[in-house]
């Protein structure tokens, strides 16, 4: 009989722990965003060197058990969204299961990194879901966006076309069809465009480095 119990027992522990691994494996979804999107939902938007990481804890979750999370010590080179002052720190989950992000600490790599502010001020939290990329990977396009033209769009709605054909509902939505189109989740149109309020308040993509005029054409459209 305990040779009996104890197999049910083990069956139950791999069941309880393959389980657990699947709910961790479901357990970070993202919808893709554009990278204007990104920037217009972030409530910090920073360039940085990350020159520090260490594991901190984060308090206990409802059943005791101990929250850990990623400090990541960054050192700031230009800030495009956020509070007055240096993003001195980015908080991360431990693990990529629960959207934990990983970077390089070395301090050799730049960062585009956009996330949500922390208390504080001096701190924020990102997760897989945020907008982070190497910044070497950037588009000049994407750069200029950051500075300026992005903000210009986020009254805009960009609107992803899941299947062709896909059309816009209002006169203030942006079709992304990159996935469609080029195949890839950050083609054409996250790397070269931006979706950017017209005079008539109609939005529309943009293509190019200088800044558009007050009223323009986009004949350019992908």
């Amino acid at each position: 009989m305990p040779s009996c119990v104890n197999g049910i027992m083990g069956a139950l522990a791999l069941l309880l722990l393959l389980w657990r691994a699947d709910e961790l494996a479901e357990a970070c979804s993202c919808a893709p965003v554009h990278p204007q999107q990104a920037f217009c939902n972030a409530d910090v938007v920073i360039r940085a060197k990350v020159v520090g990481e260490r594991e901190v804890d984060a308090g206990n979750d409802i059943y005791g058990n101990p929250i850990k999370r990623i400090q990541y010590e960054v050192k700031q080179i230009k800030m495009f969204k956020g509070p007055n002052q240096d993003i001195e720190a980015v908080f991360t989950a431990p693990v990529s299961a629960v959207c934990g992000v990983t970077l390089d600490a070395s301090g050799k790599k730049e960062y585009l990194i956009s996330g949500k502010a922390e208390a504080g001020g001096a701190a924020m939290q990102v997760t897989l879901c945020d907008y982070i990329m190497p910044w070497d990977f950037l588009s000049s396009t994407q750069k200029k966006g950051l500075s300026q033209r992005y903000q210009m769009g986020c009254e805009c709605k960009i609107m992803r076309c899941p299947s062709l054909p896909c059309e816009i509902s209002s006169p203030d939505e942006c079709l992304w069809t990159d996935l469609m189109i080029d195949k890839q989740v950050y083609g054409l149109q996250a790397n070269h465009y931006a979706c950017i309020k017209r005079a008539d308040d109609s939005c529309s993509w943009y293509r190019g480095v200088s800044s558009p005029k007050k009223e323009f054409l986009d004949g350019g459209d992908p």
